[in-house]
C-alpha cells in the first residue's frame, strides 16, 4: 500500500501559497484555503533555517506539502499545514462535534488510550481505566515508549494527529488493536476519507472559516484549543463505506 503521506500529498489541490506562519504553538498555510498544524518544536538540536526560509510564500502548496516528510520537524509541521490547505474539503459534510463528546460517547465504561495530553484527560470521564501516552510526560502519562505494551488493552484509541508530520503514526498503529474504535484528533488532522484505510475510525478536524481572524491568533502566539474561526469536523468511516 502506497504511504499515508504519499497518499495525502497526491490528494491535494495545489494553489499558490499567499502565507506561512510559524507561530510559537501553531503553523499556518494559506493558499486558496487555510490550513494548521502543530508547531513541533522538540528535538531541534541543532536548530537550522528552514528550506527556503524567506521564500516559501513563493511555493505552491504542493510544493510545500513535500515538507511533511522532513525529519526537521519544523519543516514537517510546514508540510502538514500545507496538505490541511490543500486537501478537497469543500464536499466534506460532518458534524460540528468536539472529538472529546465523541471519546466520551465510545469509551463509557470502557479502557481508553489516549496518546497525547489533550485537555479532556484532566476532567471527569466515564471511561473504566484511563491510559494517558506523552512525549514528555506530566502527572500519571505514560511514557511514548510504553505505548507498545499498554495500547493493545485500550477499546478505545484517541490519537493526537501530529503523530503524521512527528513520523509516529504507522509504528503506533501496529500496536492498536484490530477492534479498537480509533480516534484521530487535533487541529493537525487531515480531513480526508483516505486515513479510514489506515485504522482510523473517526477523523476530527477542523475547517479555517475566517481566515484573518486565526491568522492572527496564530501571530500571536495563541495556542490551539484557544483558536476561534474554525469549525470542528469529524467524518465516520461508515459514512465513507466502499
Amino acid at each position: 500500500m502506497m504511504s499515508l503521506l504519499d497518499r495525502l500529498i497526491a490528494e491535494i489541490e495545489d494553489s499558490p501559497v499567499s502565507d506561512v506562519i510559524i507561530g510559537i504553538y501553531a503553523t499556518l498555510v494559506c493558499g486558496e484555503r487555510c490550513g494548521l498544524s502543530s508547531t513541533l518544536r522538540y528535538g531541534i538540536r541543532p536548530h537550522r533555517p528552514v528550506q527556503s526560509c524567506g521564500e516559501l510564500t513563493k511555493e505552491s502548496t504542493a510544493g510545500l506539502a513535500k515538507l511533511v516528510k522532513s525529519d526537521y520537524l519544523i519543516e514537517a509541521a510546514i508540510g502538514m499545514a500545507a496538505i490541511n490547505a490543500s486537501l478537497p474539503t469543500d464536499s466534506i459534510r460532518g458534524p460540528i462535534l468536539n472529538a472529546k463528546d465523541l471519546i466520551y460517547e465510545k469509551g463509557e465504561g470502557r479502557t481508553v488510550g489516549v496518546i497525547g495530553h489533550f485537555p479532556f484527560v484532566e476532567q471527569n470521564h466515564p471511561f473504566a481505566e484511563l491510559i494517558v501516552f506523552e512525549k514528555f510526560p506530566t502527572k500519571n502519562d505514560l511514557r511514548e515508549s510504553d505505548i507498545p505494551e499498554h495500547i493493545p488493552r485500550a477499546d478505545v484509541v484517541a490519537l493526537t494527529a501530529t503523530s503524521i508530520p512527528n513520523h509516529t503514526f504507522g509504528s503506533i498503529m501496529e500496536h492498536v488493536r484490530e477492534d479498537a474504535y480509533v480516534v484521530m484528533l487535533g487541529p493537525t488532522t487531515p480531513l480526508s476519507p483516505i486515513l479510514f484505510d489506515y485504522g482510523i475510525d473517526a477523523i476530527s478536524g477542523s475547517i479555517v472559516r475566517d481566515r484573518e481572524l486565526v491568522t492572527q491568533q496564530v501571530k500571536e502566539g495563541i495556542s490551539f484549543k484557544n483558536i476561534e474561526g474554525t469549525d470542528k469536523i469529524t467524518i465516520f468511516r461508515e459514512d465513507y463505506a466502499r
